[in-house]
């Protein structure tokens, strides 16, 4: 089945303190978003990439693809107002028939085995979404009042999340809703069981400046 990645990075730096939205910072000499994508490409040099970006950060790309030397083939397409109508604009020009990935563009260090495992699944089952365990004590709000919570019976998840075509266009037909804060919420929405694989707990989401130390240094120690 063709393989296709639709790479969201429609966010701002205001978490880093940073006039650069995340995306664009500079991990280990290179933007966060030109690592990310080349984690697809080596995992697949025939996949089609689609990089979802707000329009008035498209110059500002095409100026640090230039400046950084990056050739590798994709798509850009204007975001939405939320993630979910971000996906579905790329999604107009996906195929059916073909297995998607739906990545945070601000998780660069996704290994090749984590997206084969997610691709390889989702072809067999129909979906993958990654997920972690948690590793530390939680507590359940309500109103005023906290108590103890099972963590085992609770997953972290992560992207890549991968489906089948079919799925995703089925789902994206749904009213929107705000819950849908993934794919995985969406195509569960349509009536589709969600199949989890273990996940990559290196796998962060850039979203501060702590973040942006821990993923050089994972980079640094492989």
């Amino acid at each position: 089945m063709k393989q296709v990645a639709i790479i969201v990075a429609g966010g701002s730096g205001k978490r880093m303190n940073s006039d650069i939205p995340k995306q664009f910072l500079l991990l280990n000499e290179h933007p966060v978003l030109i690592r990310t994508i080349r984690a697809f490409h080596q995992y697949n040099p025939e996949m089609e990439i689609i990089v979802v970006l707000p329009q008035d950060q498209f110059k500002y790309w095409q100026t640090l693809c230039k400046k950084h030397k990056f050739n590798i083939p994709h798509e850009i397409v204007e975001g939405g107002k939320t993630r979910h109508h971000s996906v579905k604009n790329a999604m107009a020009g996906v195929e059916h028939g073909a297995l998607v990935a739906v990545h945070d563009g601000v998780r660069p260090l996704v290994s090749n085995a984590l997206i084969r495992t997610c691709f390889d699944t989702a072809a067999i089952m129909g979906n993958a979404v990654p997920v972690v365990e948690l590793s530390e004590s939680i507590r359940e709000l309500e109103g005023e009042k906290n108590t103890r919570a099972d963590r085992s019976r609770f997953r972290l998840v992560q992207t890549p999340q991968v489906f089948q075509t079919d799925q995703l266009i089925e789902a994206f037909g749904q009213p929107y809703k705000p819950t849908f804060t993934d794919e995985a919420t969406l195509v569960e929405s349509a009536g589709h069981r969600i199949h989890l694989v273990k996940g990559q707990p290196d796998n962060i989401k850039i979203t501060t400046a702590i973040d942006l130390c821990i993923a050089s240094a994972v980079l640094q120690n492989c």
